[in-house]
């Protein structure tokens, strides 16, 4: 069973920065797309940014050019540092891997930002 396990959350001040870590069980090149999706309370789970096993990462319009995406595969782990951080980017942060029909998701971790 693919686990992956989310790390690095916690509160930060607005525009401060923070990365999160996802670990996997499995080689993370087993999968054919890993990201992070974000839940804020009262809305709807929504794609953060992505990374396919063989191209390049791709972000939602709202993080674009504050929000890394990369991974190390000998670790296992996809991260995404976050920038520039809003009050807007609070939200539990969920990892996601697909390969081919199944999907797997870690079980989220707190990002607040707060003054």
């Amino acid at each position: 069973q693919v686990q992956l396990v989310e790390s690095g959350g916690g509160l930060v001040w607005p525009g401060g920065s923070l990365t999160i870590s996802c670990a996997a069980s499995e080689n993370i090149f087993f999968f054919n797309t890993m990201g992070w999706y974000r839940q804020a309370p009262g809305q709807e789970r929504e794609l953060v940014a992505s990374i396919p096993v063989a191209d390049s990462p791709k972000y939602a319009d709202s993080v674009k050019d504050r929000f890394i995406l990369y991974r190390d595969g000998a670790r296992r782990t996809l991260y995404l540092q976050m920038n520039s951080l809003k009050p807007e980017d609070t939200a539990m942060y969920y990892c996601n891997a697909r390969i081919a029909s199944r999907v797997y998701w870690g079980r989220g971790i707190q990002v607040t930002v707060s003054s």
